[in-house]
């Protein structure tokens, strides 16, 4: 394998998990199954968000969003992974890891800003219900789902450029199942650190700051549900908001770990499986995690394999 360099425009070879090879068929099953079920959960949830007029509310249009998000992220690396594990090819141009590394890093940050308009979506349902319908009006939920999707490439652009920005030299190897920033750093010809403090700064507004945003918003949310006497009241607004949380914590949890930790403590063993749980299994839980005890959609599953039955 030899050396390359910025200039030369070599394409990666993704090594995967080349390194426990032993473990790539069951990988290979247990990746595709995950991967058919989140397309699946996800299809199923914006398909029924569309469909029921009942769940036309601010809540179901950003849950679209996040379903639509989690299918473009899964898509981004997964058929890539499952090639790898086939054996059939491991490897990347250098033109397709940048632009692995841009859409990766853009769905993931307005992943992490949407998360934060849909707290404030349930800080409005739980602490101003009464004027609920109109704080969260059609245009403002366009707007912060625009705004969600502009700050992720903006955020992305400026990662991704300053990342490109860097010579590249070495081997042309990758050890990881997609053009991840962490990996592609350690391949930089030059000090990085002056790079890394900016896109470490980059991930702190992206991360940290949401989340901070989504713990205040889940603090007024506590205190307003604490005044509720009715006990069936407050089992109600834990049990919307309790759904988001759970998202919350997965998702945030394992993208601090993954982006904020220090570069020289950063494992590529640890980071595979870390990735690999927030790629697949946390979209794939997502719809779950949101319907399985939600009376609205499981009303509309059975309405609309209802009319199903009629037509035929």
């Amino acid at each position: 394998m030899g050396s390359f360099n910025t200039s030369s425009r070599q394409g990666f070879i993704l090594m995967g998990f080349s390194d426990w090879s032993q473990l790539e068929p069951i990988l290979f099953v247990f990746i595709s199954v995950f991967y058919s079920l989140t397309i699946f959960g996800n299809t199923t949830i914006i398909t029924l968000s569309l469909l029921e007029h009942q769940l036309h509310t601010p809540m179901y249009f950003f849950l679209r969003h996040l379903s639509f998000l989690d299918l473009c992220y899964t898509t981004s690396t997964v058929p890539q992974l499952l090639i790898n594990l086939h054996g059939l090819d491991r490897t990347i141009s250098y033109e397709g890891c940048v632009v692995q590394l841009f859409s990766s890093l853009a769905l993931g940050s307005t992943e992490c800003v949407l998360l934060v308009v849909m707290a404030f979506d349930r800080y409005a349902a739980v602490c101003h219900p009464l004027r609920y319908t109109a704080i969260m009006h059609p245009h403002l939920c366009q707007t912060l789902a625009i705004a969600s999707w502009v700050g992720g490439c903006m955020n992305s652009l400026v990662q991704t450029g300053l990342m490109m920005a860097m010579p590249l030299c070495g081997l042309h190897l990758l050890n990881h199942f997609f053009c991840e920033m962490t990996v592609l750093l350690k391949l930089a010809c030059e000090d990085t650190e002056g790079t890394e403090t900016k896109m470490f700064v980059a991930r702190a507004i992206i991360l940290v700051v949401p989340a901070v945003l989504i713990l205040s918003s889940y603090v007024y949310i506590v205190q307003t549900v604490l005044k509720v006497r009715s006990v069936a009241g407050r089992r109600k607004a834990f049990g919307t908001c309790g759904s988001h949380l759970l998202v919350v914590s997965l998702f945030y949890g394992s993208a601090i770990y993954t982006y904020l930790q220090p570069m020289h403590s950063y494992s590529e063993s640890e980071g595979k499986f870390v990735a690999l749980f927030y790629t697949i299994v946390t979209p794939m839980l997502n719809p779950l995690i949101y319907t399985l005890r939600n009376k609205d959609v499981k009303g509309a599953v059975r309405k609309v394999l209802g009319r199903g039955r009629y037509l035929v």
